[in-house]
């Protein structure tokens, strides 16, 4: 049974057949959580639209980094209101470097469901 459409992403799922992974290792492999199947591996769907698509990435992640720092920023404020500069800033950097390899998959992944234009092909998405 394939996910629905925001069960899919959240797994990094095809967006053809919402079967195949996208990445081939875990985001918790610190070495390879970069590596992406060139296909999907259960309908064939290939997942670089075209030359350079998920250069486009770069700027959903630049959108997730400043949702990170806002977050990490307001959490900061209420938590601890009297912070110095140094535990603000502290924070978000670590922040920052702990969301790098999340930052990198979602961003590719959001960059494909929200403007790849893909079309969900469900069970007929096997026979490729």
């Amino acid at each position: 049974m394939a996910l629905n459409y925001w069960q899919a992403l959240a797994q990094g799922k095809c967006p053809s057949c919402r079967k195949g992974n996208m990445y081939k290792y875990s985001i918790f492999n610190p070495t390879k959580f970069t590596e992406m199947h060139k296909n999907c591996p259960v309908c064939g769907f290939k997942f670089e639209i075209e030359p350079g698509f998920f250069y486009g990435a770069m700027y959903v992640g630049y959108a997730i980094s400043v949702a990170t720092i806002i977050t990490v920023f307001t959490a900061i404020n209420i938590l601890y209101p009297k912070a110095s500069l140094s535990v603000f800033i502290g924070s978000v950097v670590v922040a920052v470097l702990l969301m790098i390899p999340v930052n990198f998959r979602y961003s590719r992944i959001m960059m494909l469901y929200f403007f790849g234009g893909v079309k969900y092909k469900g069970e007929a998405a096997e026979e490729h």
